[in-house]
């Protein structure tokens, strides 16, 4: 086999390379593991009071428990569940002894969007986790605010629109309870964890890539003609 220290060289430090990202990506998945574990720790945890100023870093995910009064008209958020197919998430102002802001109630079917549901006329208790969805992007539809459908929770439109606080409280359980709307709960399957699909990517085309350079080194010996054979 002809030498080709150039290509060797080169072969070597794309070899690398790849081998380098497929065991940084390894370590990023056991990181992002340790990550969400804590999150849904977090998200379990016996639920405390509101926070006097809930911050959106800071109490990201953090489990409360507050008692008050849902006040004024229902915002409906177009989902798609995998249990329950398609219908609204309920948005609505939750005014406590300190605090008005937002609650997702929960799933409905989008045959119940108009039905009437527990409001104002009793005092509840709500147990969840507070919550600053990033749902919006550039595909995001304009909300249909004549048909009250919208398409993302905007916390600040949100807000905006129900005259509260920019802070949002994801029900997991209310007191009492009404049947008619099912709690969609926080948790973490909207961070995703796909480090380990990253991994055999990287190591797989290290893989390849030693397939093929092994192959250029082969076809750079040239056919076998027999002419020496014979010589003494």
């Amino acid at each position: 086999m002809r030498r080709n220290p150039p290509f060797l060289i080169f072969a070597v430090v794309i070899l690398a390379a790849l081998l380098a990202l497929g065991t940084w990506q390894w370590q990023r998945m056991g990181e992002k593991a340790g990550y969400l574990a804590a999150i849904e720790a977090r998200i379990d945890a016996p639920p405390i009071a509101l926070p006097t100023t809930p911050d959106p870093l800071r109490d990201r995910f953090l489990a409360i428990k507050t008692s008050g009064r849902f006040t004024g008209r229902e915002i409906h958020v177009l989902v798609s569940t995998r249990d329950f197919g398609a219908g609204f998430r309920i948005i609505q102002a939750f005014e406590t002894q300190n605090h008005k802001l937002l609650v997702d109630r929960g799933f409905i079917p989008v045959s119940q969007k108009d039905a009437l549901r527990t409001s104002g006329d009793q005092p509840v208790t709500i147990i969840g986790n507070l919550y600053w969805p990033d749902e919006n992007d550039s595909f995001t539809p304009q909300n249909d605010l004549a048909a009250n459908i919208w398409y993302a929770r905007d916390v600040p439109a949100l807000a905006a629109a129900l005259g509260t606080e920019e802070a949002m409280i994801i029900t997991r359980k209310t007191t009492p309870d009404d049947a008619s709307v099912v709690p969609l709960p926080v948790d973490t399957s909207s961070i995703p964890n796909r480090h380990l699909e990253y991994v055999l990517t990287w190591y797989g085309l290290a893989l390849t890539w030693v397939i093929m350079s092994l192959y250029f080194l082969r076809r750079q010996r040239g056919p076998d003609t027999g002419k020496d054979k014979g010589k003494s």
